[in-house]
């Protein structure tokens, strides 16, 4: 292929913009705040698990709670009204008695009642006590999972106006470098992992990083200076420049 050496010579400029171009791209898809958001995340959806969890059970052992003050106050109001019938002393002395004997075992009914109260109640505070921390846990991990998500938001913004900037100028490149040698450019760069032009510096590739032998190097030095030359090692497109060392 033949390409005039101006033309060459603005590959360079086309490929710094798009190694600027790649670096935001990999800077883009390579933010810590991305694995970190990922791990968060699965945190939170795990937390949300046991909140739920925690929660239903409190309403669990709250409606247990209601049951048992329930029970308590049943058996209060009705040994009420036995002990007020039994100190107006109405009704025969077998009736009384019979009342007598029921009071006893409200008594006992009313105590067994009330400890099973108390231990539904003591078993209520500890799940409301668990749930408060999970929420508490719920809380902070949804500031840290807001704060993670406004720096990444910002980072972005702020490589999409580089982004910007660093594009710009590239269609006044590719116009420079025409159409036949982008084509060549275009199809290197998808084969070299991102460069496909570099200068030829000091006798060494600036793609590869290797010098070039005295034959390849003879070769160049008697290349026209419109033929484009590409590094036999790495087949990037070499740019002849005053430092080549030709």
């Amino acid at each position: 292929m033949k390409a005039d050496p101006s033309r060459q010579r603005k590959l360079l400029d086309l490929q710094a913009i798009d190694t600027r171009l790649d670096q935001i791209a990999h800077a883009r898809h390579t933010l810590p705040e991305i694995p970190r958001l990922a791990e968060l995340e699965q945190q939170a959806a795990e937390l949300r698990t046991k909140v739920v969890r925690a929660e239903t059970e409190l309403s669990d052992v709250q409606r247990e709670v209601a049951k048992a003050e329930a029970d308590v106050q049943q058996v209060r109001d009705r040994a009420a009204r036995d002990q007020s019938r039994l100190d107006s002393g109405v009704g025969t002395a077998k009736d009384l008695q019979a009342i007598q004997h029921e009071l006893t075992s409200l008594a006992r009914r009313q105590s067994e009642l009330e400890d099973l109260e108390l231990e539904v109640m003591e078993r209520a505070e500890q799940t409301e006590s668990t749930a408060a921390r999970l929420q508490g846990e719920e809380e902070a991990l949804g500031s840290e999972i807001a704060e993670v998500t406004a720096a990444r938001d910002a980072r972005l913004a702020e490589l999409a106006a580089d982004e910007e900037q660093a594009k710009a100028p590239r269609a006044g490149a590719v116009g420079q470098v025409g159409d036949d040698l982008v084509a060549l450019y275009e199809k290197i760069r998808a084969t070299t992992g991102g460069v496909a032009a570099a200068p030829l510096e000091r006798r060494r590739c600036g793609g590869c990083q290797l010098d070039l032998n005295p034959v390849d190097l003879s070769k160049i030095a008697k290349a026209a200076p419109d033929e484009v030359i590409r590094c036999e090692e790495c087949r990037r497109i070499l740019v002849r420049t005053p430092e080549s060392g030709l």
